[in-house]
């Protein structure tokens, strides 16, 4: 039985990773968030600039520290520029997680049942290969949480202790303070709960711990403020503050409107932890007596509860940002699971949204469903690796047409392609569906069609 349990769980594991590298080779990257980050990191791994990440030749790129853009740009540095390359560091970082997690599950005869959990919950699986800050982000948050648990338990200082602050230090690295903000408040409620106050100043190498930290994300934010002033400014006050409390905030340089309800980041948490977190709420409802009496439950819960507790009250927001809470789901889910009945139904629920995943994606890429309603330009571009003449888009370009032109795509106004249609110089345009009936007859009976998707068209000069 032991092996039976251990081994059908990391097959499990196993397989839907192995559908993910698939999908992570074949799905197109999407506009805007993925291609934009894929776009920074591609220019970065070609024009060595690995301090001032860059969202266009010459152009800084301040809403983000670089860690997510630096592990891409490496991979795309040995395999290649490509959607696998630019993806696989966040493949990998969702496998390490699922590895580091099986030290602290309750079942040891069943390890790989928290990882099996990670993996059927819709918002992981996505994100278990979609390039985006969240995902580094998420795993530094998991490590902290993960690191003052063991360090706590210790009877002495550890390298545990440490691993605290290394974590924090690659945190800053990937979305900035943030990452503070999402581990200290429910650490400290933890301490201050349980009266740890002796063990925590023995274990957690606060001084040494905080020099630690400095030393790894200080000098990134000292050479990017030198090179680019005023990214400070905008990055910490901008991002972390006016943004967080007005969705519409004019100085942002790089985003969309994202404004939200008050509270839907628990409509996302319940949707795209589906269905696990279900379970977890009726369990924790029959068990509310004793929930913080746990030492270990109650550390679990401060975690899972406190992203969304925070997001709470801001419009601005994803439903990216659950990503901290998805882990201690998986490890609440495992220390309950001897109790929870219908496991043969709630496993088999679990493999619908990854089943669906799968078989909608292969359906789009038999279809070209995937080819004409995707939110990318790739396939406007895939026949453009020997065209040498110009390549322009109509307004401002798409961060897919930037990944995929490798950089050559240009702006043009209409007034410029009107000039360019009047001369003899060879060029490809992407239009806008929406764009096209603005230019005039003159200028448009000078294009051909050469492709189209459901939003825009590719046109060469006659």
């Amino acid at each position: 039985m032991k092996f039976k349990s251990k081994y059908t769980y990391l097959s499990g594991i196993a397989i839907l990773f192995i559908l993910r590298a698939i999908l992570n080779a074949y799905i197109p990257l999407m506009d805007k968030t993925e291609a934009r980050y894929a776009e920074i990191a591609r220019i970065m791994q070609e024009t060595g600039n690995w301090i001032t990440p860059q969202i266009d030749y010459g152009v800084p790129f301040w809403a983000k520290p670089p860690l997510s853009m630096w592990l891409s740009a490496l991979s795309m540095k040995v395999f290649g520029v490509n959607e696998f390359a630019v993806r696989l560091p966040y493949l990998l970082a969702g496998f390490l997680l699922i590895i580091v997690i099986t030290r602290f599950v309750k079942n040891k005869n069943a390890i790989y049942f928290s990882g099996f959990v990670l993996m059927t919950i819709p918002e992981f699986l996505l994100h278990t290969g979609v390039v985006s800050t969240d995902t580094i982000l998420s795993f530094s948050v998991a490590l902290i949480f993960l690191s003052f648990w063991k360090a706590i338990n210790r009877d002495k200082l550890s390298y545990w202790g440490y691993l605290i602050f290394a974590f924090i230090g690659i945190g800053l690295l990937s979305k900035g303070p943030l990452v503070l903000v999402l581990t200290v408040p429910p650490i400290f409620i933890w301490v201050i709960y349980f009266k740890e106050y002796k063990k925590f100043f023995k274990q957690i190498p606060l001084i040494s711990g905080s020099l630690l930290t400095l030393a790894i994300a200080v000098p990134w934010y000292y050479l990017a403020e030198i090179n680019t002033n005023g990214f400070l400014e905008y990055f910490i006050v901008g991002e972390h503050f006016k943004r967080f409390f007005d969705s519409s905030w004019d100085g942002d340089k790089y985003g969309f409107a994202k404004s939200q309800p008050l509270g839907i980041i628990w409509l996302f948490l319940f949707a795209f932890a589906f269905p696990w977190i279900q379970v977890l709420a009726v369990k924790l409802w029959k068990r509310k007596n004793s929930l913080i009496k746990d030492r270990w439950v109650f550390f679990l819960l401060l975690w899972l509860l406190w992203t969304p507790f925070f997001f709470t009250f801001s419009k601005s927001l994803i439903h990216t940002y659950i990503l901290p809470s998805i882990v201690p789901i998986a490890l609440l889910i495992d220390y309950y699971w001897a109790e929870i009945k219908m496991k043969k139904t709630i496993i088999v629920v679990s493999l619908i949204f990854p089943g669906l995943v799968v078989a909608t994606t292969i359906f789009s890429l038999v279809s070209n469903n995937l080819e004409f309603y995707s939110k990318t330009d790739k396939y406007l571009l895939q026949n453009i690796e020997d065209f040498e003449g110009n390549i322009y888009y109509l307004g401002r370009k798409s961060y897919s047409s930037q990944f995929y032109s490798k950089g050559k795509i240009q702006n043009i106004s209409i007034e410029n392609l009107k000039s360019k249609t009047t001369e003899n110089e060879t060029f490809k345009v992407i239009i806008k569906n929406k764009d096209y009936d603005k230019i005039e007859e003159s200028v448009t009976k000078n294009l051909k069609l050469l492709d189209f998707n459901s939003k825009n068209k590719i046109y060469a000069n006659k």
